[in-house]
């Protein structure tokens, strides 16, 4: 076991993170043409395969969530999961949990968004990792520089908790 992996996680990846892993495998067997160039995004310069560590990626990816433009109420902390491999890479998953608070409401719930680094062995060490994510109980594979994170898609998930625990009078 790798350092820094979490022994009960690494069979027990949660959804988001099991299709991360599936859709990067899937797009690594099946290469489609290039996107159309990114637009203006902000982003960051991410490591080089042969620099990456685990707290290098929690580093740079409170780096990229940092160029989100969510309002100064969303608190979060991010937390390294797990490393697994599959068919020659090496996938590194890290959760954020995002809440509000207000003198109101103090806790109101949380939404995560998870990442993956992604290192596939057969690159050159000099070329930057693959950083990938996904919002919580969403499928769609989200690539930094490429999309625009929207708060609303946090506001979402804490609403749609909020509204299934009321269905079920938790």
């Amino acid at each position: 076991m790798e350092e820094g992996q979490h022994p009960t996680l690494k069979m027990n990846l949660t959804t988001e993170s099991a299709q991360l892993v599936k859709t990067l495998l899937d797009k690594q067997r099946h290469p489609v043409s290039p996107d159309s160039p990114p637009s203006e995004m902000k982003t960051i310069t991410w490591v080089a395969i042969r620099d990456f560590t685990v707290e290098e990626g929690k580093r740079q990816i409170e780096e990229y969530i940092q160029t989100w433009e969510l309002l100064p109420c969303w608190l979060h902390s991010l937390d390294f999961l797990c490393s697994t491999e599959k068919e020659h890479n090496t996938f590194y998953h890290y959760r954020a949990r995002f809440s509000t608070t207000t003198w109101r409401k103090p806790i109101q719930g949380t939404a995560s968004v998870y990442f993956v680094v992604y290192i596939p062995k057969v690159r050159p060490q000099t070329l930057p990792v693959e950083v990938h994510f996904a919002v919580e109980s969403n499928r769609l594979m989200h690539t930094p520089g490429r999309t625009r994170f929207r708060e609303g898609w946090l506001v979402d998930v804490i609403d749609s908790k909020t509204l299934l625990r009321k269905a079920v009078n938790l």
